[in-house]
């Protein structure tokens, strides 16, 4: 699945998420902001910021 963070525009590694659904939360690796998983179409996963990060 592919994800590209709203905030710095990087890939965001989803590999370590096995059971990534609805509500889940993510954390980007570059700029470390959380993300909540909004829906998931086919391969692309869309979010929203849930913390501005580190």
């Amino acid at each position: 699945m592919n994800l590209t963070c709203i905030e710095c525009k990087n890939q965001v590694d989803l590999s370590s998420y096995s059971d990534l659904a609805m509500d889940s939360v993510v954390e980007c690796q570059t700029c470390g902001i959380t993300l909540l998983v909004t829906s998931i179409d086919d391969n692309t996963v869309s979010v929203e910021i849930m913390d501005e990060g580190k």
